[in-house]
């Protein structure tokens, strides 16, 4: 999971339009802080959706995958039934990583605060749905991938892939 962390939002401040940046669990502002916590260094950064689509969150060479890319993968690895097992890492959680993706299970952040470290993890996509832009989830309890349509405003993970 992505760890570009140029600072650090209030967990309780919502916002669809400004980047926020979350580290799970952590309630400060502190960069060096949040860099410092065992779910930084397990789980990576939280970002609202205009956090993953600013410059620099990925590598030169690197992107946020797209909502067809995502489909495409998860097609490739026997469809959303099947390959949320083959996507999750097999030492934090159930699945079997066999293709090599490695989702790690970091929770997110809502207005409310930080939710399902440990259970679930969520990963933002490039692309928009309406006022809203896609993502998917892998859970704790099964093999499948889903695909949903969420507020920007969410803390979720993000990963880069290769241009």
């Amino acid at each position: 999971n992505c760890r570009y962390l140029p600072e650090v939002s209030d967990p309780s401040i919502d916002s669809t339009t400004e980047p926020h940046y979350s580290v799970y669990g952590y309630t400060g502002t502190d960069v060096t802080a949040a860099q410092a916590t065992a779910n930084y260094a397990t789980y990576g950064v939280l970002y609202n959706w205009p956090a993953v689509m600013t410059e620099g969150i990925c590598p030169s060479g690197w992107h946020i995958p797209s909502d067809g890319e995502f489909t495409e993968l998860t097609d490739f690895l026997g469809g959303e039934g099947v390959a949320g097992g083959k996507m999750k890492d097999n030492i934090q959680w159930n699945g079997t990583n066999s293709s090599g993706w490695s989702g790690l299970p970091g929770g997110y952040r809502y207005s409310g605060g930080f939710n399902l470290d440990g259970f679930d993890g969520d990963w933002w996509s490039a692309s928009e749905s309406g006022s809203d832009s896609w993502t998917r989830d892998l859970d704790y309890g099964n093999d499948n991938v889903n695909r949903y349509s969420n507020d920007r405003n969410y803390g979720f993970s993000a990963r880069c892939v290769r241009d």
